[in-house]
């Protein structure tokens, strides 16, 4: 036991058993051997001079508090990660639409300007069958506007959740928008209704879920990504869209030391949810990367060589590259052989993709997060075609029936006779447009052959 100074004040009960709180708690996701049990977690996390808050015991990742700054040396080597110890700045990216300054309610029919809906075949899909409410569809955010016009039928306010702590609270303060256009968004291209006004989603009958994951910042932490996997695997929705990228780094080219913890936490979550029946659909991310994995591919984390996204590049993730109104890969969008699965409209330049916004509004917004939602409703309207089908069959009959796209014989976007982009692989899969343009008449016409 530690004494007290000459003089001075007794020793405090964290000082006593060799703890410093030094300063401002921070929370952790921690990793803990395969089946460690709960209670074995909460002694390791206390043994370290912190508190648990939370674990998830199907995949051995936990959360954590603590004010000492050796608790990731007192819980061991590569076991611990605080995202809060590394936020210094906003991330750079897609600039959101404040809620005061969207258009209202009370447009007209606006389904003649969704040229991206044309390009998947949506509307001949949707006459086949619009989707089934018993699918649903987990939108991982930053939240659902519930009462917005066109969403107020399809948000499933019983299988919502935040998980901005790293644990899920069900309460609707938790996951509703607070500073954030781009959940409601990517919500209406899924599932806005087709009621002949304002826009149309992908699959109008199915149900989608606000799993809130993205702070007012715009941060997602990784202890919230895993969070929002395991809350849509326990709920038994038939997919998730991801439309971010874990922060604070956003894309990892330079490996870390601690970047093994938040890429194993990760892969843990989507592996479990695959096998809960879950499949995961993700942005391929807007930093115009190469996100081909190097030729020693199969370490984990990936060696130090090449960019990675994640959940993007994460194995079992059906990730989407986006492309423009002239069916071209978008400038922004990265890309890469081995790691895009399929292609789908996120807009470029003044072609965006038009879709709801918080307030009873519509707005354009461009990104592979607005290509990702579409491939998610294709999924959600062969889940409802097929209830049998679990995540390998839908991520088959979306590969299967994508629109093979061949590599552009010419990528220089800018005009100075340089390639922005090089895209390697051939017209049935490459790292441009991986299987190709997600079809949702031809998934559902073809499908049954899954």
């Amino acid at each position: 036991m530690l004494a007290a100074a000459a003089g001075g004040p007794p020793a405090s009960a964290d000082e006593a058993a060799g703890c410093f709180p030094a300063g401002r708690s921070l929370r952790y996701l921690v990793l803990f051997d395969p089946a460690t049990p709960p209670e074995q977690a909460d002694a390791q996390v206390r043994a370290a001079c912190g508190s648990s808050t939370g674990y998830y015991p199907q995949i051995s990742v936990g959360v954590a508090v603590s004010a000492d700054p050796a608790f990731p040396a007192r819980i061991g080597p590569a076991r611990a990660f605080s995202a809060q110890a590394y936020r210094t700045a906003v991330p750079s990216g897609q600039a959101e639409a404040a809620f005061d300054q969207i258009p209202r309610a009370g447009e007209p029919d606006r389904t003649g300007e969704q040229w991206d809906m044309a390009v998947i075949n949506a509307p001949q899909a949707r006459s086949v069958t619009p989707g089934d409410p018993d699918v649903v569809v987990g939108v991982l955010d930053s939240g659902i506007d519930a009462n917005h016009p066109d969403l107020a039928h399809a948000v499933a306010r019983e299988e919502s959740a935040g998980c901005l702590t790293g644990m899920p609270d069900p309460g609707e303060p938790a996951w509703r928008p607070t500073a954030s256009a781009h959940g409601t968004h990517v919500a209406g291209i899924i599932a806005a209704a087709d009621d002949g006004r304002g826009v149309t989603g992908v699959a109008p009958g199915v149900r989608v879920a606000s799993v809130k994951v993205i702070d007012d910042r715009g941060y997602v932490t990784p202890e919230a990504a895993v969070c929002g996997l395991m809350w849509a695997a326990a709920r038994h929705m038939k997919v998730v869209n991801s439309s971010f990228s874990v922060n604070p780094w956003g894309l990892a080219c330079a490996r870390r030391e601690d970047y093994a913890v938040v890429h194993e936490a990760l892969a843990r979550a989507v592996e479990y949810a695959a096998l809960s029946g879950t499949l995961t659909v993700a942005a391929a991310t807007n930093d115009a990367a190469n996100l081909t994995p190097s030729p020693r591919a199969g370490t984990t984390p990936p060696p130090a060589t090449g960019c990675e996204a994640l959940p993007a590049g994460l194995r079992d993730v059906v990730t989407t590259s986006a492309v423009g109104r002239g069916e071209v890969k978008a400038g922004y969008s990265s890309y890469g052989l081995g790691v895009i699965g399929l292609a789908a409209p996120g807009g470029d330049g003044h072609d965006c993709v038009l879709s709801t916004v918080p307030g009873g509004g519509y707005a354009p917004l461009c990104g592979t997060s607005m290509a990702a939602p579409h491939v998610s409703g294709v999924a959600a309207l062969l889940a409802s075609a097929h209830p049998g089908y679990g995540p390998r069959q839908l991520r088959e009959a979306l590969y299967r029936t994508a629109r093979p796209m061949p590599c552009p014989a010419d990528y220089d976007l800018t005009g100075d006779g340089h390639q922005d982009a090089y895209c390697t692989g051939y017209t049935a899969y490459n790292g441009f447009y991986g299987h190709g343009m997600v079809d949702a008449r031809a998934a559902l016409t073809a499908g049954a052959g899954g």
